[in-house]
């Protein structure tokens, strides 16, 4: 992908269903394609769930790093983590 596109953006996203409340968290160089993606159905892991609402976007560097921050969390499997992330609207792990 051409980094000069106004649209490139490395990250990592949590998503909240309106449907049941739950979290999902990815990475993609690309929020608003992404966001479009789940809630059209496009994605496996999510299309159950839709509608799907953007609680935080945290910017990264590389995508490889959006990927990384990613696992950590999803690794965690916390429900308290995720929503005092979003509280604070920043990502910080160790």
């Amino acid at each position: 992908m051409n980094c000069n596109n106004a649209n490139y953006q490395p990250g990592v996203y949590i998503l909240q269903s309106i449907k049941n409340q739950s979290y999902y968290i990815g990475s993609t160089i690309n929020i608003i394609h992404r966001l479009k993606e789940h809630n059209l159905g496009y994605v496996k892991a999510t299309k159950n769930l839709i509608p799907w609402k953007l609680k935080i976007f945290y910017k990264t560097t590389t995508i490889k790093e959006a990927r990384q921050v990613e696992y950590k969390l999803k690794k965690l499997k916390s429900r308290k983590i995720i929503e005092k992330i979003i509280k604070n609207q920043n990502i910080t792990i160790k």
